[in-house]
């Protein structure tokens, strides 16, 4: 069986009993819990210590060739956002190769890039990206130059990315009721715990161990960054990508995933300095807020315990939603197959069998999705789902997305319905585009559509829109595109 070839090891020599840590050191992690500061101008930070502690915030002040380190101590600290204007308007440019809804696809498009002979960066402005490496494409001409070539080639994807600024944000923090504007700054207490609240009210009030960071980024604004061990991470991703009250096997199992899961990944975030994030991007990480005795005593169960699969570490992709199959790394994202992530039915029993009745085929698709009970997420509000949505609003929606993704067919005005059946090949693409559209404002970082040509099915009785996960042919549906 393939499942076979996937060994459970124990990391750097930890071991996996249930006790205390053995005093070997663990790795340590950087984390971006806050990613993009300052892209409000109303944005706003406070950090605490806990009871009877003190925070120490450590920066180097002065001028370049007088700088000296201070250090400042303080119960409670509040990191705001001050807009500076600049003497002259300046520009920020960058030659975008390439927009991806995922890491796995912009790491692959990435290393295409480069086999091209053009060194590139993978970013995450908000969607992830491939760039022309700002510091090899420095100038206004190398990058223009740059664009030109592929352009030439025929590349369509490719563009330049220019803002002209006006005033920049800048971090000012409020300590002791005096104000300083350092860049970088560390945040350490003596508890080794440090409460984040981000806006101006409690409720996102959650607790962190480890030190913090504020850096700048690739994008202008800041990130907090917080350093933790890797154990104690999973303290804080554990009970909230599986849930508190999951069997204690598979939340030992979800453990050994997410442990592997992140030092698999501490390349994403390279450009930036730190390694991980702190949402669906990566894994959900919320700190030592929510903790429960039941994940604790899986993680401890499990120390130092990573899937390997020839004695290299697995990419340990996991989903919240399945909708009864998973799938190929393949059908999902682009790149090198990975033989240990293959499709699987999300039940208990053998209930379909997936060599003999290819969901590839229409009629045992829609036999597969009108299934409701038997799978393990029957009951789950995911599972089987539906959403109605007008044509005006479809029509903003899909214009946004395409503007945001710089696609072409971006300024198309209309969509209605056609009195005649469209064909397939244009029904394909605009389900691309709605399935895509849906990926990117609604699921999760790894969640396998059952067919990636079409993951929603979409038909228009009347004034309304309905998308079904997968509830009609293609064939069943008629649409027009009207360009003014």
């Amino acid at each position: 069986m393939l499942c076979s070839a996937i060994t459970t090891v124990c990391l750097l020599g930890l071991t996996a009993g249930s006790g205390a840590a053995t005093g070997r050191a663990d790795v340590e992690l950087k984390l971006g819990i806050v990613q993009r500061f300052g892209e409000e101008p109303t944005d706003q930070l406070n950090l605490q210590a806990t009871p009877g502690d003190r925070l120490r915030l450590n920066f180097k002040t002065g001028e370049a060739k007088r700088e000296w380190q201070q250090t400042l101590p303080a119960s409670s600290v509040k990191l705001e956002v001050v807009m500076q204007p600049l003497p002259t308007p300046s520009v920020k440019e960058q030659v975008v190769l390439s927009t991806h809804r995922s890491f796995e696809t912009a790491e692959d498009t990435a290393k295409q890039w480069r086999r091209r002979g053009i060194e590139v960066e993978i970013v995450q402005p908000d969607h992830w990206q491939v760039w022309a490496k700002r510091e090899v494409y420095n100038t206004f001409l190398l990058r223009h130059l740059l664009l030109q070539s592929l352009q030439a080639k025929g590349n369509k994807t490719a563009y330049l990315d220019t803002k002209i600024q006006q005033q920049v944000p800048r971090a000012s923090w409020v300590v002791n009721g005096k104000r300083y504007n350092p860049e970088r700054v560390d945040i350490t207490a003596d508890k080794n715990l440090i409460r984040v609240n981000q806006g101006k009210n409690d409720r996102s009030s959650r607790l962190y161990a480890g030190r913090m960071r504020l850096q700048p980024n690739a994008y202008g604004t800041y990130t907090l960054v917080n350093e933790v061990p890797l154990e104690t991470y999973l303290r804080g991703v554990v009970p909230h990508e599986i849930g508190a009250d999951a069997p204690s096997a598979a939340v030992e199992a979800q453990a050994i995933i997410a442990r592997t899961y992140a030092l698999r990944n501490v390349r994403r975030f390279a450009v930036d300095n730190y390694q991980l994030c702190a949402d669906t991007q990566c894994q959900v990480y919320r700190g030592l807020s929510g903790t429960v005795p039941n994940t604790d005593r899986a993680i401890a169960a499990t120390r130092g315990q990573v899937l390997t699969y020839q004695n290299q570490l697995v990419d340990a992709l996991y989903s919240s939603t399945t909708g009864g199959v998973t799938a190929a790394f393949g059908d999902v994202w682009n790149g090198a197959e990975r033989p240990y992530l293959q499709p699987v039915v999300d039940a208990a029993s053998n209930m379909w069998n997936l060599s003999r009745q290819s969901l590839a085929d229409e009629n045992n698709f829609q036999r597969f999705i009108n299934l409701r009970q038997g799978f393990n997420e029957t009951g789950w509000k995911m599972f089987r789902w539906r959403s109605e949505s007008s044509m005006e609003q479809i029509t903003q929606d899909l214009q946004r997305f395409l503007k945001v993704n710089k696609s072409l067919g971006a300024n198309f005005k209309k969509i209605q319905q056609y009195s005649d059946r469209l064909v397939d090949a244009f029904l394909n693409w605009l389900f691309k585009l709605i399935g895509a559209f849906l990926l990117w404002r609604k699921t999760r970082f790894a969640a396998p559509s059952l067919r990636p040509e079409a993951p929603f099915s979409t038909c228009n009785p009347l004034k309304k829109v309905i998308i079904r996960c997968g509830a009609m042919p293609l064939s069943e549906v008629d649409w027009d595109m009207a360009s003014a």
